[in-house]
């Protein structure tokens, strides 16, 4: 299968490169920064740029991997009209292209920040989008786009709402993971919002590419929760790297930003029933996580 992948030099798109590589499909990569792995066809270029994502987005291109985004809530707050341009005009570009070119398939990587704040509440598909910052306004806008272009076009489109990725290769995220491992590695500390009692969902990423790997199969259309499952709180997720890394890591207890909310906790189930199901839980992924760092330069 000939595959584009959108952000392929990333922390979820490399491993989604390798892995589509190690099944035999063609790959290309369209992505800001250079090239990382060999046997890619790679378009250093903006998802905003017309030209750039035709010549990435060939003729004869089956599939669309669409991971690209500007992804941190807070600076989406800050800069709402450049998070827009990348996570919405771009996705838009993409499908156009796709629906041009006659790529069958397209999956958008997109966010449970779609549904907003909904408390302790399980969040699932079925629920309304209500985001409350840009950076999921735009997911869900995309999400809308998906659902467009597969009823109006026979695109299959499917938006796999990711919760918090972490695992191998994220040495150089900013997220509250590779955080805690470097604070591990370094002596250090990491702050905490307020009472470290706001419970994630944490999903490892090898999980995630199954995901995706899953949703390029799918016979038709669909949205689909990928997480753990399991949502533990700050104060847990703290403990466990303490655990798994045999450090006290340091933690300050500072005041809670906007856009920060007190709970995310999903429910997978309609992912396991189209044949998806996590293979790590949160202490087994932190480990590898925890040896993954260790073993880097």
């Amino acid at each position: 299968m000939r595959v584009l992948v959108t952000g392929g030099a990333g922390f979820i798109g490399r491993q989604t490169v390798r892995e589509l590589l190690e099944r035999g499909d063609e790959v290309s990569v369209i992505d800001l920064k250079p090239a990382v792995d060999e046997g890619v066809r790679h378009v250093q270029g903006d998802i905003r740029d017309p030209e750039a994502v035709a010549d990435a987005l060939s003729p004869g291109t089956e599939a669309v991997v669409h991971l690209a985004a500007l992804t941190r809530v807070l600076d989406s707050m800050n800069d709402p009209d450049g998070t827009f341009r990348t996570n919405l005009l771009g996705t838009h570009l993409l499908l156009e292209r796709a629906r041009v070119t006659g790529a069958a398939a397209f999956v958008l990587a997109s966010t449970n920040a779609v549904v907003g704040d909904v408390g302790r509440t399980v969040i699932h598909e079925r629920m309304p989008t209500r985001p409350l910052t840009p950076y999921g306004a735009t997911k869900a806008a995309g999400e809308m786009l998906l659902s467009a272009y597969a009823a109006s076009y026979g695109v299959k489109t499917v938006a796999l709402r990711f919760t918090n990725v972490y695992g191998r290769g994220m040495q150089l995220k900013d997220s509250v993971v590779p955080r805690l491992m470097r604070a591990a590695l370094n002596g250090g500390g990491i702050q905490v919002y307020g009472d470290g009692e706001q419970v994630r969902d944490y999903v490892y990423v090898a999980d995630v590419v199954k995901s995706i790997e899953l949703a390029v199969a799918l016979p038709g259309a669909d949205v689909l929760t990928i997480g753990s499952g399991q949502s533990i709180s700050m104060n847990e997720l703290h403990r466990i790297a303490c655990e798994v890394t045999g450090v006290d890591i340091g933690k300050e207890h500072v005041e809670a930003k906007q856009g920060e909310m007190p709970a995310v906790i999903v429910d997978n189930t309609h992912a396991r029933e189209m044949g998806w199901s996590p293979d790590h839980d949160i202490a087994s992924g932190m480990a590898a996580t925890w040896e993954d760092f260790k073993a880097s330069p």
